[in-house]
């Protein structure tokens, strides 16, 4: 049986149940309707699995929608390992994150603000980011910096 060749089923049932959707999608089925459906609506329904579409009632439209949402493995946030930073460029991030200024990450670390500005450059370009505002959204995303943290 060639693909063209396949059985398109369509199931009308009175039990509008996550349960009885997820089996029936398993099971192979092409649509999944109420049996209140409108005679219209049903011929649609089979019209439309028989050109290789899918028909779901729209309740049960809503619901998978929102489990496919949930279970889709989001991409990974990057860990502080693959930021890629040297232990300096990590340091002047954390302080950048916190708020500090050029000039206060400077007296911090008690470098010249010229060095400040190299790793914060550095550290930019490292991060694939526009500005500062960007590598502080990374450094939260990363567990690099945590919510109430100080630098």
């Amino acid at each position: 049986m060639g693909a063209s060749d396949r059985v398109h089923v369509v199931v009308l049932t009175t039990f509008d149940l996550d349960e009885y959707v997820y089996d029936a999608i398993v099971a192979g089925a092409s649509g999944f309707l109420l049996k209140d459906v409108t005679a219209e609506h049903l011929f649609d329904a089979v019209r439309a699995t028989a050109a290789g579409g899918a028909v779901l009632a729209p309740g049960a439209t809503r619901r998978l929608v929102d489990e496919l949402a949930r279970l889709r493995p989001r991409p990974p946030a990057r860990s502080q390992r693959d930021l890629g930073l040297t232990p300096r460029e990590t340091e002047v991030l954390r302080l950048v994150a916190a708020g500090l200024s050029n000039s206060e990450i400077a007296t911090h670390l008690v470098v010249g603000e010229e060095t400040v500005k190299t790793h914060v450059s550095h550290l930019l370009t490292k991060l694939a980011v526009r500005d500062r505002t960007q590598a502080v959204v990374v450094a939260y995303e990363s567990g690099l910096v945590t919510p109430g943290q100080s630098g």
